[in-house]
């Protein structure tokens, strides 16, 4: 991971909140989200539901909310437009892992090789920082003023992702060659510790979109559901790349589908 290059986003993102404070056009929000995510990866096979099931992981996030519609300066709503009173950026911090294993009809044959995919387990470890614009179809000010308890909303957005894999095989011993334990597939590949397998930390961008919605729950504070996806433009999150010429699976960059659940809280600042 450039690790220069996360500090920096880092507090780029961390000073938005304060810049300008004297003459603030809007007001903050603060949360935490937490839930399960599916991770799409060159493990097992895709829209297999094994795969789906047993290569889950689990993720949380804090998060941070620009409200246009509320000043906090004069505590008083803001101007009456519909960017105000319809849109909110979001900056946030995410830490996710997943673990994972070969499942789908290659991995469960009786062959060597079927022994060499269910054998052959791995990990990731992911840092996400970022910004998503997030829309809400009605009224944002109607639904702090009580008007409704549950507001829904769409999100696009951006991350800078840093990603810290690992593999290993049960038949890993000494005196064993990457031929032994491994798919031979799995050994082609650029830029790899073994071709197409890699332990190799590094950083991507990622294309991020979600589905929500808000529960008011008192009048600072809302809960909140969400249905997201990343997209990760790297093939190595995962710690797996294998030529598609040898291996025509890897057709797709890795991805993440995450189900969270959050609270958020309204600042007076």
């Amino acid at each position: 991971m450039n690790t220069k290059i996360l500090f920096s986003v880092l507090i780029i993102c961390l000073s938005i909140p304060f810049a300008g404070k004297a003459q603030l056009a809007f007001s903050n929000e603060v949360g935490v989200i937490a839930g399960p995510l599916l991770f799409q990866s060159d493990f097992g096979l895709r829209n297999n539901v094994d795969t789906n099931i047993n290569n889950q992981g689990w993720g949380i996030g804090i998060v941070h909310y620009f409200n246009f519609s509320y000043r906090a300066d004069c505590n008083c709503y803001t101007r009456d437009r519909y960017f105000n009173d319809h849109f909110k950026l979001r900056s946030e911090a995410d830490l996710h892992y997943t673990k994972f294993t070969h499942e789908g009809i290659e991995s469960q044959k009786d062959t060597e090789e079927g022994r060499d995919l269910r054998d052959h387990t791995g990990s990731s470890l992911v840092f996400e920082l970022g910004m998503q614009l997030e829309y809400f179809p009605l009224s944002i000010r109607d639904f702090q003023a009580g008007g409704f308890r549950i507001a829904p909303y769409i999100s696009l957005g951006a991350h800078y992702v840093g990603f810290n894999p690992s593999y290993e095989s049960s038949q890993d011993v000494p005196g064993a060659t990457p031929e032994d334990i491994y798919f031979d597939d799995f050994l082609v590949g650029d830029g790899g510790e073994l071709g197409g397998i890699s332990d190799a930390s590094g950083n991507t961008w990622a294309l991020t979109g979600s589905v929500g919605i808000r529960y008011k729950l008192t009048v600072l504070s809302d809960l909140n559901l969400e249905l997201r996806y990343h997209k990760y433009y790297s093939n190595w999150v995962d710690g797996l790349n294998p030529d598609p010429e040898f291996y025509p699976p890897n057709k797709y960059d890795d991805s993440i589908v995450w189900l969270n659940i959050g609270y958020i809280y309204y600042l007076n600042f």
